[in-house]
């Protein structure tokens, strides 16, 4: 994502936004509920007809958390 890194460089990771393509192990930004405008990245670890399962990575390597599937996925803030 060019222009989203620090001051004259880009985004160190490139997520799919498309929820048609969602395959396990694509890097998704992802929204909670609680946290309105925050973004989050995090790794698809399942990927269902209307949902996902999210890990929001290393620094919580047993969390799990169950998103809408959409562009930008939803997680509820009561998961968290």
């Amino acid at each position: 994502m060019k222009g989203m890194g620090g001051e004259g460089e880009d985004c160190p990771f490139e997520f799919n936004f498309d929820p048609a393509t969602f395959k396990v192990g694509d890097t998704v930004s992802y929204k909670v509920s609680t946290m309105e405008g925050w973004p989050f990245v995090g790794t698809l670890i399942e990927v269902h007809d209307d949902y996902v399962v999210i890990s929001p990575g290393p620094t919580e390597p047993d969390a799990r958390y169950r998103a809408s599937r959409q562009d930008r996925p939803m997680v509820d803030g009561a998961e968290i």
